[in-house]
């Protein structure tokens, strides 16, 4: 059903992505499906990396990492942004294209008041993708 998973990576917050990536290993391995990671990055320096293909080496390091774990064929691509915070959503949904992705896996967090005035990315990339979208939400302390 499905042949490539797309998964947006954000490299500054991987404590987030765990749950996601567990998905992701057992879609891909129950699929026999490629994987690409995707990062969108700012052009100009950040906490992560100096540039965007400063950021490429370190997700392509990510996705070899993650390789290793389920064995599924990985890549990675990067797109730069001078806003990454307010193109976020279209640049995921040209990536979904880009890449030729039919499911897309992205780590969510739950919903809070604040995302009435600024929406969660998860939402509008499912709402404006030709592909089928997962949202996957880390488990809450009880």
């Amino acid at each position: 059903m499905f042949q490539h998973i797309m998964v947006p990576v954000d490299l500054a917050h991987m404590e987030t992505l765990e749950p996601a990536l567990q998905v992701v290993a057992d879609m891909a391995r129950y699929y026999d499906a490629s994987i690409t990671y995707v990062g969108i990055t700012s052009n100009s320096p950040n906490s992560v990396a100096r540039t965007p293909d400063e950021y490429q080496q370190k997700l392509e390091a990510f996705a070899q990492q993650r390789h290793a774990v389920h064995g599924r064929p990985v890549s990675a691509k990067v797109y730069g942004s001078t806003d990454p915070i307010a193109n976020l959503s279209d640049l995921l949904v040209n990536a979904i294209n880009d890449v030729n992705a039919d499911l897309v896996i992205m780590a969510t967090h739950l919903p809070k008041s604040l995302d009435v005035f600024i929406p969660a990315h998860g939402d509008k990339v499912a709402a404006r993708a030709s592909s089928s979208v997962f949202l996957v939400r880390a488990p809450q302390d009880k």
